[in-house]
């Protein structure tokens, strides 16, 4: 365990970096200092990481710019013409019924909630654990009248989901270290509580060292291989994501 220990602290250092973020969907979010618009940008750029990352990236600052560039305020004050004006937006299966009950469902989380902090926070503090925080955000996100074509686009890990693109996003909000490219803006969740944003990439990388032996890539695995992950760093497990994913991805070695 030392030695792939030792191997996945050099691959951290190559991608957990800020050369990472320029082809990675954390690009999105990095380009606002504001935090409502940070968390905003971060969401819906968490919500379309599947597929091909250029297309995630294109996508996203599409709709930014849709957004004229300040997604809070958009969010916030766009009138019901505004919003309809995204009637042709698509992104693989989230067309523009979903974009469009995301932002009435955002604004109703910031209005009525306390915000997307606010909401996962009360969650975790609810539950004791991430499972409990994602569940109660995703019932709070559908706590207003939704389509049901657009519940499948917010995963629930009692389902079995992995939620991979939660934990990430969870990832980029909650963890913080002295190399940036994670935000590390909400405090009152601590990072070994978070839970590794477990893909195809990661899975398989994770599995060729050793790391998981489950087979499916569901949430049971996701909690398998944080534990393992533990075992090298209590406090930030997820910091590993970097490594697993990169490796998976660049085909590296």
């Amino acid at each position: 365990m030392d030695q792939i220990k030792e191997f996945l602290d050099k691959k951290l250092i190559k991608y957990n970096s800020v050369s990472f973020i320029e082809n990675d969907p954390i690009s999105i979010p990095h380009s606002f200092t504001n935090k409502e618009d940070i968390e905003i940008a971060g969401f819906f750029a968490a919500t379309f990481a599947w597929g091909n990352r250029k297309s995630i990236i294109k996508t996203s600052f599409r709709l930014m710019q849709w957004m004229d560039n300040q997604p809070f305020d958009f969010i916030m004050n766009a009138s019901f013409k505004e919003i309809e004006t995204l009637s042709n937006f698509k992104y693989r299966t989230f067309d523009a019924t979903d974009c469009q009950f995301f932002i009435h469902s955002i604004r109703n989380i910031y209005k009525n909630h306390q915000g997307m902090e606010a909401v996962f926070t009360n969650g975790f503090e609810n539950n004791h654990d991430i499972k409990g925080a994602i569940i109660y955000f995703k019932n709070t996100f559908f706590s207003i009248p939704f389509p049901d074509r657009t519940t499948k686009h917010v995963a629930n890990p009692d389902t079995g989901s992995a939620a991979k693109r939660i934990n990430m996003y969870l990832r980029w909000m909650v963890r913080k270290d002295d190399k940036l490219v994670d935000f590390g803006i909400w405090n009152k969740i601590p990072m070994h509580e978070l839970i590794i944003p477990l893909d195809l990439h990661s899975g398989n990388s994770a599995r060729q060292l050793g790391l998981l032996n489950r087979s499916q890539n569901d949430w049971k695995a996701a909690e398998e291989l944080t534990l393992k992950l533990k075992l090298f760093d209590a406090e930030d497990p997820v910091k590993y994501d970097f490594a697993l994913f990169g490796l998976g991805v660049n085909k590296d070695s």
